[in-house]
């Protein structure tokens, strides 16, 4: 890491220790959704009633209902149909994950290509993840998905930062370098904010440390191989790694060798997942 990079990271981090730079917060309704889900006696009708505040997401959870990735056994009407259909704790985190993509605006052009970027990286992950958790593992998908969502939610800050320092914005090259040596930990401190389970906390900074080693496959497993596999065919560094020695790939049961989007069994899985988050 240059020495540059070094410098600007660490004032980046200074700057939220000290509450001088501030973290993103979540969208309102999924504040209110997680709420009302942590809350013991909550039940379909309460967390629909949440829900429903908010006609878009409202409309988007049902799309989810009816997915041929769920394979309801009849079609989804309503909301109340659709959380009965999904269950409590997978319809927060969906409603979570849908809303954060309102925190993906920007006043500037640059910054807002950024951000789409990030956003459609993001989503390609959360599908993948999706899948992969539902096929080789016994965690659950909901989780997955929320994960590959928050995988680079660090961002963020980063780019705030960079509106503020416009020559950042002059030297994309910079920018970009920045971004990956500083959107780790900085996930890391806007998930220890909102509170996600310690399982998703780990994750921005976990997905990327290719040598870990654990006792049995969790999120950050799940997300570093999505985040590989997303990449297959584009040229990325990340693409020209040896990925035989990432353990990732043995706790999940899969083959470093194998692409999962052309794997049959998985693929149109794949493109529902995906199309689930669009």
């Amino acid at each position: 890491m240059s020495e540059i990079i070094t410098q600007i990271k660490e004032e980046i981090i200074s700057a939220i220790d000290k509450d001088q730079l501030v973290l993103p917060t979540l969208p309102e309704v999924a504040l209110q959704v997680r709420e009302a889900a942590s809350d013991e006696d909550i039940d379909i009708k309460k967390l629909s009633d949440v829900i429903t505040n908010d006609a878009a997401l409202s409309a988007r959870i049902i799309k989810v209902a009816n997915s041929p990735l769920l394979r309801a056994s009849r079609e989804i009407e309503d909301l109340k149909m659709a959380v009965g259909r999904l269950g409590i704790d997978y319809t927060a985190n969906l409603a979570t994950g849908l809303a954060m993509e309102q925190m993906f605006q920007a006043t500037s052009d640059i910054i807002d290509e950024k951000l789409r970027d990030v956003w459609s990286r993001s989503t390609e992950v959360a599908g993948i993840s999706h899948v992969l958790t539902r096929h080789y593992t016994k965690l659950k998908p909901d989780q997955a998905t929320l994960a590959g969502l928050v995988h680079k939610i660090g961002v963020l800050p980063v780019l705030t930062y960079a509106e503020d320092n416009r020559k950042l914005l002059k030297d994309i090259s910079l920018l970009d370098q920045l971004i990956d040596a500083a959107h780790p930990e900085i996930g890391k401190k806007i998930l220890e904010k909102w509170e996600f389970p310690e399982v998703l906390k780990l994750v921005p900074e976990e997905h990327l440390h290719f040598d870990r080693v654990v006792d049995n496959v969790d999120y950050a497993d799940v997300v570093m191989v999505a985040n590989l596999q997303s990449y297959i065919g584009s040229g990325h560094p990340l693409t020209q790694m040896d990925w035989t020695p990432i353990s990732a790939f043995t706790r999940l049961g899969l083959s470093p060798e194998v692409n999962t989007h052309e794997v049959e069994d998985l693929s149109e899985d794949m493109e529902a997942a995906m199309a689930l988050l669009q």
